[in-house]
């Protein structure tokens, strides 16, 4: 378990900020020229324009004449309100991948737009106008994509946490973490450069206690928006409108029967703002229509209110009982699909799949990564001489020492027979060189023994590095360059370390 300051020392795959975002923002910053620049930069993404033209014309705004540019757009809406529908829409367009292993980007960003939209209406409604509550709104859980991006494993293992137990999400991040996407997304968006009416309530947002004063109203402004989200996109949502009924109408003031046209409305904005980001908002309807729906369907089961109960105990226990056995069963397949089962390691494909990830990673961060290939000398000698069975725990014991040696940011892989791979993220060749060497002379003092015999173990290493800045070459290539520094270091003598040189 890491703290928030290990992780951003340790994990060095962080997304950085979308480069349209950084302009954006930096033109903001710049109060005499923001204006001009803010329509030029935005201007030259016709994608983006058109997109921000259509929200500008919506009747989320529902300004009194037609926008048609974007000079028009900034001098009726202002310049801080098309930055956020900038920034929201290129955040959320870079920020996406396809489902796959239980994380749908897609329900995530529809989530996240249903809060976005939740923000602004009862921004006003509560407080004076927060001009930042739309994207602040939209960004509040972005903490939870880093934590996917960064150890999809992990954040996998706290989706199976959060529905085998009773925990919330930021419970079972914390168990399994050690911080959890509040503070994450916060720090984030701070390093991005986001301004500290953004980062600093999502801090807060899913609490409503021992929250700074000065960020009380914004803070309680997200956890309302997300349970209003959670109302269309989540389960037990007669619960979430009680908690927001006290909230809103017990702290706020506001009239209940108000209530559920502001639900309602949330349903109605959400939907036209979701197809401006091309996504599919399903048969989302008013609340008060599926409440409507709902009785109408109770009304047809002839069930006493005690039935109900015990039937609605029992599917309980039953979903409790089914999501506990789902989450060791996932953890089981987990293992089998990406676990080699002699050494422990992670196996040839989750490392080709590996590979595939962190070159697509350096190229669009910009940033470089090593690759480590490592060949133990004359192992056909010690299963000829000992037999499979020692040769299985010589397999082991270099595996478990490669796991000792390297940093948890790097990812080792059994590449086949007595082969082994190590991706270093983030890492220059003079780093990987370093790590390769220690290997090595790790390796090399390895004490083996067995049936009353010392086995001595060396390995032959190569080490190559990949740069975005000055390469442009296929995965194949990059292993082909480690396995030729491989078999250089075999060519001359063995138990030695040779790094792959294109100069």
């Amino acid at each position: 378990m890491t703290t928030i300051t290990d992780f951003f020392k340790e994990d060095i795959r962080i997304p950085s900020p979308p480069s349209l975002a950084v302009r954006i923002l930096d033109a903001v910053k710049k109060d005499e020229t923001s204006f001009n620049e803010l329509a030029n930069i935005i201007s030259s993404d016709p994608a983006l324009s058109a997109k921000i033209l259509m929200i500008a014309n919506s009747s989320f705004y529902n300004v009194a004449r037609e926008i048609d540019s974007i000079p028009k757009a900034l001098s009726i809406l202002g310049t801080n309100t098309l930055k956020n529908i900038a920034l929201s829409f290129v955040i959320a367009k870079d920020l996406r991948g396809s489902a796959e292993d239980g994380f749908d980007f897609d329900f995530f960003w529809k989530r996240a737009l249903t809060a976005a939209v939740s923000a602004e209406i009862l921004s006003p409604i509560i407080s004076d106008k927060k001009e930042d509550m739309f994207v602040t709104g939209l960004l509040q859980d972005i903490g939870i994509v880093i934590m996917y991006l960064c150890r999809k494993d992990d954040y996998l293992r706290v989706l199976d946490e959060k529905r085998a137990s009773s925990l919330a999400i930021e419970e079972s991040e914390r168990k399994i973490f050690g911080f959890d996407h509040q503070e994450l997304g916060s720090e984030v968006l701070k390093n991005w450069g986001l301004p500290d009416t953004i980062y600093q309530p999502i801090r807060y947002h899913h609490g409503y206690k021992n929250i700074p004063e000065k960020l009380q109203i914004a803070s309680h402004l997200l956890l309302l928006s997300d349970k209003m989200s959670s109302v269309y996109h989540g389960t037990r949502s007669a619960e979430k409108i009680q908690d927001i009924k006290k909230i809103i109408c017990g702290d706020y003031g506001v009239v209940e029967d108000d209530l559920e046209s502001i639900i309602d409305s949330v349903a109605n904005k959400s939907v036209e703002i979701l197809s401006y980001f091309e996504i599919d908002p399903g048969n989302m309807k008013p609340f008060s229509l599926i409440f409507q729906e709902a009785n109408e369907e109770l009304g047809k089961l002839n069930l006493s209110y005690e039935q109900l109960i015990v039937e609605l105990k029992q599917a309980k226990e039953k979903a409790e009982n089914f999501a506990q056995e789902l989450k060791k069963a996932n953890e089981r397949l987990r293992d089998m699909a990406f676990k080699d089962g002699l050494t422990d390691l992670y196996n040839h494909r989750y490392f080709q799949d590996l590979m595939d990830g962190e070159l697509s990673r350096a190229i669009r961060y910009k940033r470089p990564f090593s690759l480590i290939m490592l060949d133990l000398d004359h192992f056909k000698k010690i299963n000829d001489n000992y037999g499979h069975p020692v040769g299985d725990l010589v397999l082991k014991e270099v595996s478990k020492t490669i796991k000792i040696t390297v940093r948890d940011s790097d990812i080792a892989a059994r590449y086949g027979g007595e082969e082994f791979a190590i991706v270093l993220p983030e890492t220059e060749l003079k780093g990987a060189a370093i790590t390769a060497e220690r290997l090595r002379k790790a390796v090399e003092q390895l004490e083996i023994e067995t049936n009353g015999c010392r086995i001595d173990v060396t390995v032959s290493v190569g080490v190559t590095c990949y740069h975005p800045s000055i390469d442009t070459i296929e995965k194949s290539e990059i292993l082909s360059e480690a396995d030729n520094a491989l078999y250089n270091s075999k060519n001359k003598g063995r138990n030695m370390i040779s790094v792959y040189s294109n100069g």
